[in-house]
């Protein structure tokens, strides 16, 4: 199963959604929250190319986007298989 990390922040409804399709997935991620910046934003933010939104989402290293780019993953049929990597 493939490693992944997700930045989050409590009150978004993007990395809720964003969770739930992995959790009805059943799939183990990290999640780092960046709520009150700090260190983890600050490295979201270079690990993601300077976007500073949430979610950031990464799959064995590879930065994939936010919520909307995830969803698209899943309507393609291509997010399985990333995940099964």
């Amino acid at each position: 199963m493939s490693k992944v990390e997700i930045y989050t922040k409590q009150s978004c409804g993007f990395c809720i959604r964003a969770k739930k399709l992995l959790d009805m997935k059943k799939v183990d991620y990290t999640e780092y929250p960046v709520d009150m910046g700090g260190a983890k934003k600050t490295e979201m933010v270079e690990r993601a190319g300077g976007r500073m939104t949430v979610p950031q989402i990464f799959i064995d290293g590879r930065h994939i986007g936010g919520c909307d780019a995830l969803m698209a993953l899943e309507y393609d049929g291509k997010l399985d298989a990333l995940l099964a990597a």
